[in-house]
């Protein structure tokens, strides 16, 4: 089913537009994936190589330029996740013979806590390419620093009402506004709903919500 966005922010598609000194982005976490962890493309139901080089080649670009980079450490958590999940579906196409009979479970047949636990090696390298991963994004972008103190989480309570983000990405917004940093650089569609922003993206699920709604996608 396709996704009903209603736009609320500017949206950019980086495919068409040139980095600038004065730019200043916040990179979302799946973004950081696919730049610094090279095996995110790897495995099933992992996005396609054309669009993770579309945000590493803009990467590229904007620190050319000497555009700002800045991350989140409410990333690491996140990035962890996602190299934790590619690494248990990398082990278990490489393990076929080890499936369960029956088990023809398409999200994985070892879940998490068994892969984490039972699998004691496997857990060592998830933590080195975690670890890997975040010293490549650490050499790139500044850090943005995050508050979660009662007033933030407060805020991102009313934002949840009107604006259908997670939890972390209320987080990331709410740390974006009180930092004075309005754009941010993602693949994650639901950026596009938070008014007084300016999302710079390949989505193109985004990008044709925003030109149906006419709203630009250049600058």
């Amino acid at each position: 089913m396709a996704i009903n966005y209603t736009v609320q922010a500017s949206v950019v598609d980086i495919r068409s537009d040139t980095p600038r000194a004065t730019d200043a982005f916040l990179v979302d976490t799946s973004v950081w994936s696919w730049v610094a962890y090279p095996r995110a493309t790897t495995g099933a139901g992992q996005p396609s190589s054309s669009k993770s080089n579309a945000y590493a080649n803009y990467i590229k670009r904007a620190l050319i330029a000497k555009a700002k980079l800045y991350r989140c450490g409410l990333s690491l958590p996140e990035l962890a996740h996602l190299v934790e999940k590619t690494e248990r579906r990398i082990w278990e196409a490489a393990n076929p013979s080890l499936r369960p009979p029956g088990c023809f479970d398409e999200m994985g047949w070892m879940n998490t806590k068994e892969f984490r636990h039972n699998l004691p090696e496997e857990r060592r390298n998830v933590a080195r390419q975690t670890q890997a991963a975040w010293h490549v994004v650490k050499g790139m972008a500044q850090c943005l620093d995050v508050c979660v103190d009662e007033p933030v989480t407060e805020a991102a309570l009313v934002r949840f009402q009107t604006q259908p983000l997670d939890g972390y990405d209320l987080l990331m917004v709410e740390n974006m506004a009180k930092a004075g940093v309005v754009q941010v650089l993602t693949d994650d569609g639901d950026f596009c709903t938070v008014p007084g922003i300016h999302v710079f993206t390949a989505n193109q699920s985004v990008i044709s919500a925003a030109f149906t709604q006419k709203k630009p996608t250049n600058r």
